[in-house]
């Protein structure tokens, strides 16, 4: 579902695929070739919510914030994730039920691991392997994990583009 809230209209990519059973309102943008699943929140009633190219947001994702929000490209946010920060830098990948929250920074090539509760404020350095409650970092990304991240994300669309081919 793809609504408007006062007279702010969602910017969505027309090579994205959303889900019928998402839910996109108010000032967001959306960029080629991203996915929303069924399930996921996307809420630009706060503060405004900008999520770049090659985006795929799994299914029950919360995506919200008190400032704007910048996502770049070629990320996966893995089920049941909450986003609440301020930035996700590009060719990253946010484990399943992993939390950042409030103006916390994710650098580029970052893994932030599944269940991570990364805390308001925290900026995490650019390849961080980040786990933990509280998350941090417990090592560096390697090209070999950054590759197959970025085969992922391409993969990822191609199965969007099937459901979105279907109208599903």
């Amino acid at each position: 579902m793809i609504r408007g809230l006062g007279d702010t209209l969602p910017k969505i990519a027309q090579t994205a695929f959303i889900s019928e059973a998402a839910y996109v309102v108010g000032d967001v943008e959306i960029g080629e070739h991203s996915s929303v699943w069924p399930g996921a929140v996307i809420r630009g009633d706060y503060a405004k919510v900008i999520i770049g190219e090659y985006v795929h947001l799994e299914d029950n994702c919360v995506v919200h914030c008190g400032t704007p929000l910048v996502i770049g490209s070629h990320i996966i946010v893995g089920h049941g994730a909450v986003v609440h920060c301020a930035t996700i830098g590009d060719n990253v990948l946010v484990g399943s039920n992993a939390t950042i929250l409030d103006r916390a920074e994710i650098g580029d090539s970052c893994i932030i691991g599944a269940g991570s509760l990364v805390t308001p404020d925290t900026i995490i350095p650019p390849r961080s392997l980040v786990v933990g409650v509280p998350a941090t970092v417990k090592g560096q990304v390697t090209d070999e994990q950054i590759r197959r991240l970025r085969a992922d994300v391409e993969g990822y669309y191609a199965y969007a583009l099937q459901y979105k081919n279907q109208g599903l």
